[in-house]
């Protein structure tokens, strides 16, 4: 932010030429944009240049032939802080008057302020800057209020503008999640689990194990490994049951 210190330090350290009274209010101008940060990139004829806002360098130049032009200047700034913007500002003289206007690229309409010359300008040829202004901090805290705070809210949006705009297409560009994608899904899925046969199958052919549904029907494999009453190799079986026609009455 602007004061009347760091203005009337800046014009000290620059020690410029004033040829009349509007010579001192436009460099209190300028110098309040310096003192908010911003830097000087073209001034006086080059400035009014068609390339003025178009060239990409942001170069800071020197402060020469800045009041070159008759009842008129002009100043060009960047401010790094605040992005690659620039701002064009010109004095106009009307009168006993300065009109000042601040133009910023892609702007319809300029910032305006209307300044009194005589109300701050003091005394002519004394080597003494600070006595070469008057109310020096009241028409600094007019620039800065009428000038220099509404660029810096105009930057503000801007960027915020931009940041929407950046987030608004990083949206855009994230796909949907897949539908059912870490989402719970439907019912759970229900498992019938077979029983556990009993007294199916045979010791030669045994049955399903746990947990496996019988087959339909039988292996076509009859007996197992046991000798029963019933095994050929009882001939007549036991007790008449079985056995062999040859030996119809069975083995003891």
């Amino acid at each position: 932010m602007a004061s009347e210190k760091l203005v009337l330090a800046v014009i000290r350290a620059a020690r410029p030429t004033f040829r009349n009274q509007n010579d001192k209010i436009a460099f209190a101008v300028h110098s309040s944009f310096l003192t908010s940060g911003y830097v000087l990139t073209a001034t006086g004829p080059q400035a009014l240049s068609d390339n003025a806002f178009s060239d990409p360098s942001n170069d800071e130049v020197s402060v020469d032939h800045w009041n070159e032009l008759n009842d008129e200047y002009a100043f060009v700034y960047a401010n790094p802080e605040k992005g690659s913007e620039k701002v064009l500002v010109k004095c106009l003289v009307m009168n006993d008057k300065l009109l000042v206007h601040a133009f910023t690229q892609g702007s319809s309409e300029p910032l305006s302020l209307e300044i009194d010359v005589g109300d701050y300008a003091g005394e002519d040829g004394v080597s003494n800057y600070s006595q070469q202004f008057k109310n020096l901090d009241k028409l600094v805290k007019k620039i800065d209020g009428d000038i220099l705070s509404k660029l810096d809210g105009s930057a503000k949006a801007s960027s915020s503008s931009r940041s929407s705009e950046t987030s608004n297409r990083t949206r855009q560009e994230i796909p949907d999640p897949v539908a059912g994608f870490g989402e719970p899904g439907g019912p759970p899925t229900q498992f019938i689990f077979p029983s556990v046969p009993i007294g199916s199958g045979s010791d030669l052919v045994p049955g399903p194990a746990a947990g496996v549904f019988p087959s339909r029907g039988g292996h076509g494999i009859g007996g197992s490994m046991l000798v029963g009453p019933n095994d050929p190799r009882w001939f007549g079986g036991v007790g008449g049951i079985g056995g062999d026609p040859a030996f119809p009455g069975g083995l003891p």
